[in-house]
């Protein structure tokens, strides 16, 4: 990352990362961080923003899950509190709250928010999927798969279908997103252990 990437994000993806292991020590949880940024990093060059931006508010979105999980009516605050504190860019801290806008009683209005949401929820059914495949590798997931999935609700049954359909608000539809979603983890693939 340059000076002026960290000039614009507030913090270099290595710092990022040794946040991310630092608040995160769950293995499970650090790889969904990663596949979050890796998802964010494809959705970003799709629609022409800026990548590393994205990619830093997909690997530090559950920066503060740990300590919130039975708490979600501050899961996302005690992230933005936390990213405040070491200079991290009004714009990350936004989405990162805004991705659970639900529990904290506002609406999602941004690009930036919506795509946030979608990809750290899709990354839990390109897992689920991946993992019913006999030899559990994500190289052999289809984009059709993951959709066929999504419509039983009994599988993955803690994954927000609503909330990866968000892909649509920001002009993305379904099939395209999943297709995204699996290419961007493929690339990732040895770091998920998929």
């Amino acid at each position: 990352m340059t000076d002026t990437e960290k000039e614009r994000c507030g913090i270099t993806r290595t710092d990022a990362l040794e946040l991310m292991k630092q608040y995160i020590p769950q293995d499970n949880l650090q790889k969904h961080c990663l596949a979050t940024e890796a998802i964010m990093r494809a959705l970003a060059k799709r629609l022409g923003q800026d990548a590393e931006l994205w990619a830093l508010a997909g690997l530090l979105h559950d920066l503060d899950y740990v300590e919130t999980k039975d708490r979600m009516d501050q899961h996302g605050l005690v992230t933005a509190k936390i990213l405040q504190e070491k200079g991290v860019c009004p714009e990350i801290i936004a989405a990162i709250k805004a991705h659970n806008a639900d529990n904290l009683g506002f609406e999602r209005k941004e690009v930036f928010e919506h795509a946030l949401t979608c990809a750290e929820c899709i990354t839990g059914m390109v897992v689920a999927t991946t993992l019913v495949y006999p030899d559990k590798k994500i190289a052999g997931v289809k984009p059709k798969s993951i959709i066929k999935r999504m419509k039983q609700k009994e599988f993955a049954r803690s994954v927000n279908r609503d909330y990866i359909r968000e892909c649509e608000k920001i002009g993305i539809p379904l099939p395209e997103f999943a297709e995204l979603s699996l290419e961007a983890m493929r690339g990732i693939s040895d770091e998920l252990g998929l």
